[in-house]
């Protein structure tokens, strides 16, 4: 039965780079300090900023992405991913009403936190880098409050603000616009936690420095914010069940199935859901760390989700005992499922380091960023899709990869000037492209995957 939805409020800003992911990370810890219970949510496809929520919060970071999942889907999701908790931060993506281009835009972009907060029924906190502005910020909010009637805009919080004269001149500039102000955060005070070249670097990845930054930033929006006033303006309305990974398993669930799941620094890239699908469909999860660890003991099948193997390179090769293992799992034909980074594990080299030489080819780090969402479709059958399924998934690496046997593409979309492209590689039971997917979108795949573990298994 439907019982109410847990009060949410959505951080959104103008532009990139305004101080969403500082505000975000920080209102949930100083949420959690308070006594409550916070639910970490993402707009988008973004891996990196999910990390820093879940530090914060104590629970996974999700995300929320009608692309990738379909409008239908953001509402059951987000009343799984707030199961427990009392209130919920959405964090926004690029600016408000940015969202995936295509064709002519008309309304609300489709993946925009516009959008996500619509779907919700969720009020929006904007945050504005107030540098180089006094009062002309109250033609930019009065802007943002009013270009769509059904995004409300229900305060601001000032960043970047350059001194006490400044911010008293912000606030009337607010008030004239009719926006509450619900925080200053001092220039002097800003955060900046470590770029690499596909954005943030991950929590996991960050170890202590992230911890600390995530304290940091917990004190910083603790001492600038009005945290009660954001909550106690959070709402939410969602009329639709909770998502559930056992209800979502399309066939009768297997047993005594062991998924080895890669994780650790190097491949830290993945969804939530992606685990929990997985149980859903009968199977035991083995999470381990490829860096340092062997194969799970019994594993039937393997994941290789997306991350930074270009950055341990050496101590992935180092791991002899794991890469035979994965070529070893892969020569019996057992399911093995890769995505982007994992693509770059399963090949002989990357950036002419030895990697596991399961697919016949190279990788090497590029000067070029490869980033956007993709409508594809399977061009043959495999571990996880039927030849003709569509997707839609999303593309985000500087890598590249030539195959030295060319394999059956895993994936087939449209490239620049509508010329076709392929992605990845099919080849026995191993999936891989550089293609990310939902899972939570696609659940026959995974249960697909898991009866197709069992089935190898018995020798089938």
């Amino acid at each position: 039965m439907t019982t109410g939805t847990t009060p949410a409020v959505v951080i959104a800003a103008p532009a990139s780079g305004s101080g969403k992911t500082t505000v975000a990370t920080g209102l949930l810890g100083a949420l959690r300090q308070a006594g409550h219970i916070p639910a970490p949510f993402k707009v988008g496809p973004d891996f990196i900023d999910p990390g820093y929520h879940a530090l914060a919060a104590g629970r996974p970071g999700r995300n929320l992405d009608p692309v990738l999942v379909g409008e239908d889907l953001i509402g059951p999701l987000y009343r799984h991913g707030a199961t427990g908790a009392d209130i919920a931060v959405v964090e926004g993506v690029m600016g408000l009403f940015d969202g995936r281009i295509e064709g002519q835009m008309t309304g609300v972009p489709r993946g925009s936190a516009a959008q996500v907060a619509g779907l919700l029924g969720a009020p929006v906190v904007l945050v504005v880098d107030a540098r180089g502005q006094s009062h002309s910020i109250a033609a930019l909010i009065h802007g943002f409050a009013t270009f769509d009637p059904s995004v409300r805009i229900a305060g601001v919080i000032l960043n970047r603000v350059g001194s006490d004269r400044h911010e008293a001149v912000l606030r009337q500039a607010c008030e004239h616009a009719g926006v509450a102000v619900l925080g200053a955060i001092p220039r002097a005070d800003e955060l900046t936690v470590p770029s690499r070249h596909l954005g943030l670097i991950t929590a996991v990845e960050h170890g202590r420095r992230a911890r600390d930054a995530v304290t940091a930033m917990t004190a910083l929006v603790t001492r600038h914010v009005d945290v009660a006033a954001v909550a106690a303006g959070a709402a939410a309305h969602v009329t639709a069940e909770a998502w559930s990974p056992a209800a979502e398993s399309v066939t009768e669930s297997v047993t005594d199935v062991t998924v080895a799941l890669a994780a650790g620094k190097a491949f830290s890239f993945g969804y939530a859901e992606h685990a929990e699908l997985l149980r859903g469909a009968g199977a035991r999860v083995a999470e381990f760390d490829p860096l340092v660890d062997p194969l799970p003991d019994g594993a039937d099948a393997l994941v290789v989700p997306g991350g930074f193997p270009e950055q341990f390179t050496a101590d992935l090769s180092a791991n002899d005992l794991v890469r035979q293992q994965i070529r070893d799992l892969a020569g019996r034909g057992a399911p093995v499922h890769a995505e982007c980074a994992g693509l770059t594990y399963l090949v002989d080299d990357l950036d002419g380091v030895p990697m596991c030489g399961v697919l016949a080819g190279s990788a090497r780090f590029t000067e070029r960023l490869t980033l956007g969402y993709r409508d594809a479709v399977a061009v043959v059958d495999s571990c996880l899709h039927a030849a003709g399924d569509r997707v839609t998934g999303h593309e985000f690496h500087r890598t590249a990869v030539e195959f030295t046997e060319v394999p059956a593409p895993a994936w087939a979309f449209g490239g620049p000037a509508g010329q076709p492209r392929h992605d990845g590689a099919v080849q026995a039971g191993v999936h891989a492209g550089y293609l990310h997917t939902h899972p939570a979108a696609h659940p026959e795949a995974i249960t697909r995957f898991v009866t197709t573990a069992a089935t190898t298994k018995l020798g089938g």
